[in-house]
């Protein structure tokens, strides 16, 4: 883990004045962004062409949950020389959730960089009618990624993988990236539906 927190800068990467003007009354700071960018990963791209970052996290605002463990966890999993980007996940509870197409999972290889991301449920495990097991995580969509990463992923077309499952990070594995995971034991509600909300609780 890290010795000590380091310390970070706040931005919020907005699409236009709605999203803008309340952060803005409360003293934060708004960057400005094309509406018709595809993902988060394209805006957060995009705002670091001014910030020039070398390493930035990305927190969506379908994550209102977020910990500090996220965050330091993100921070040390940019760090290792052979990561990309980096990303969190925590193990599955419940066959619900793991059966759930908004819960995305993600498998690992051996050295806890991503195989694949997916909202089926895998991998299927045949002996017990797939069953939740433990080579599956849960996804928790935030990001840490390096400034080189940034400018190639913004620079790349769509994935094919990626318009079939809606999910950004595989454009990165199409394209030979390396996805550092984070197992953390604390997980959060990403908010993509109103049975999301519903279980929210503050």
């Amino acid at each position: 883990m890290l010795d000590q927190a380091p310390e970070f800068e706040l931005f919020f990467a907005v699409d236009g004045e709605e999203l803008a003007e309340p952060l803005l009354a409360e003293g934060y700071s708004c960057i400005f962004t094309d509406p018709s960018l595809p993902s988060g990963t394209d805006r957060v791209a995009e705002a670091n062409l001014s910030l020039n970052r070398d390493i930035v996290v990305n927190v969506q605002a379908d994550e209102p949950l977020v910990k500090r463990e996220h965050i330091l966890a993100l921070v040390e999993g940019i760090t290792q020389s052979e990561a990309d980007l980096a990303t969190i996940a925590t193990p599955f509870k419940n066959k619900t959730h793991f059966n759930d197409p908004n819960q995305v999972k993600v498998v690992l290889d051996r050295f806890g960089f991503a195989l694949y991301f997916s909202r089926c449920a895998i991998p299927y495990e045949r002996g017990t009618g797939g069953d939740v097991n433990t080579s599956s995580f849960k996804h928790i969509g935030m990001y840490a990624y390096t400034s080189q990463f940034l400018r190639d992923f913004s620079s790349l077309p769509v994935g094919v993988l990626e318009e079939l499952e809606k999910l950004e990070q595989l454009r990165a594995l199409e394209n030979g990236k390396r996805i550092a995971v984070q197992v953390v034991s604390s997980g959060s509600i990403g908010i993509d539906t109103p049975r999301d909300l519903a279980e929210l609780k503050f």
